[in-house]
C-alpha cells in the first residue's frame, strides 16, 4: 500500500511536515529565509547529518555514510515485534501494521508463528552473512518489515530479481527457484533497505561484510542481487510518505540512524 510517490525533493518536506519541529530539527536544518531573499529555496533538513558526506561520491561517499549510520543504538529481537507495530503503522488504522509485500493492512495484535499471522521479515535474509538473529544486522530495523507467515517462508532467502508465478496472498509478488520479486509498490523501499544494509555493515563490528553484486542463488555468502536491478527500482519507485515516516521514527524512537537512500535515493547512483 503506497501512500503516494514524491520527488526526493518533496519526500523529505513530507517527512518533515510529519514529525513536526523535533523531529525534522533533530536530523538537520529547516528552511531559511532573510530580508533579501524571502522565498529562499528549502535546505536539506538533513544537511547536518550528513555533513561530513556532502560532496563525495563512489567509494569515498559509501565510507562517509558509514561511518554517520554506524552510530546507533540497538533494538533486542523480540524488541522487534513492537518497534514494527510503530514503524509500519497503518496510516488509515492505527490498530493495524502494513505487510509489505502483500500490501494487507492486518491488526498489530496478530504477529506470530500462525498459518495467517504477521512475522518479522528480514528484507536482507539473514543467511546472507550468517548473521541470524543476532542484536545488530539480524535486528535492525532498517530492514525488518512485518509480513504474512507464509509469505515469508515462500520468500525465504532468495535474492531479488524479475520473474516467477504469482505469489498466493501477495498480489504482484512474483517467485521462481532462486529469486522473488516484491509487488511494484515496493520496489524501491526493497532496494534501499538492501543498499543501506552494504553500507552500515562492513566488516568492522564483528559482523559479516555485507555487499551487494548482480547473481541470484548467493545463498550464504555476504552478498545480495542484483544491484542492476535494484537500481532500477530505486528510481521507478521513489520514497513516498510511508517510507519517510518509517524513517524518521526509527530515528527519533528506537535506533536515531537514518537510511541515506530514503533521504538521498541519487545516492545510490552515486555509489554503485
Amino acid at each position: 500500500m503506497r501512500i503516494s510517490r514524491l520527488t526526493p525533493w518533496a519526500a523529505a518536506l513530507a517527512a518533515a511536515a510529519l514529525f513536526a519541529v523535533p523531529a525534522a530539527a533533530s536530523a538537520g536544518q529547516q528552511r531559511t529565509t532573510t530580508p533579501e531573499n524571502p522565498t529562499a529555496a528549502a535546505v536539506d533538513p538533513y544537511a547536518d547529518y550528513y555533513a561530513s558526506a556532502q560532496g563525495k561520491t563512489g567509494a569515498a561517499l559509501k565510507t562517509a555514510l558509514h561511518t554517520i549510520i554506524k552510530n546507533q543504538s540497538k533494538v533486542t529481537y523480540d524488541g522487534v515485534w513492537n518497534a514494527l507495530k510503530v514503524t509500519d503503522q497503518d496510516p488509515a488504522n492505527p490498530n493495524n501494521v502494513i505487510l509489505v509485500y502483500s500490501g494487507r493492512s492486518q491488526s498489530k495484535a496478530t504477529n506470530g508463528g500462525g498459518v495467517n499471522d504477521w512475522n518479522r521479515e528480514h528484507v536482507w535474509a539473514k543467511s546472507h552473512g550468517d548473521f541470524g538473529t543476532a542484536t545488530g544486522p539480524g535486528t535492525d530495523l532498517h530492514h525488518l518489515r512485518p509480513e504474512d507467515v507464509t509469505v515469508n517462508s515462500t520468500r525465504g532467502n532468495k535474492d531479488f530479481d524479475n520473474g516467477g508465478s504469482p505469489v498466493s496472498e501477495a498480489p504482484g509478488s512474483l517467485t521462481d527457484a532462486d529469486s522473488f520479486e516484491p509487488r511494484d509498490a515496493v520496489k524501491g523501499d526493497v532496494a534501499r533497505m538492501l543498499l543501506y544494509m552494504a553500507v552500515r555493515y562492513d566488516g568492522g563490528d564483528g559482523f559479516a561484510d555485507l555487499e551487494m553484486n548482480d547473481k541470484v542463488n548467493n545463498g550464504s555468502a555476504p552478498l545480495f542481487g542484483r544491484i542492476s536491478l535494484l537500481k532500477q527500482w530505486n528510481q521507478m519507485d521513489p520514497p513516498d510518505a510511508f517510507e519517510q515516516r518509517r524513517n524518521q521514527v526509527i530515528f527519533d524512537t528506537y535506533q536515531h540512524n537514518r537510511n541515506p537512500f530514503i533521504d538521498h535515493p541519487e545516492w545510490v547512483n552515486s555509489i554503485w
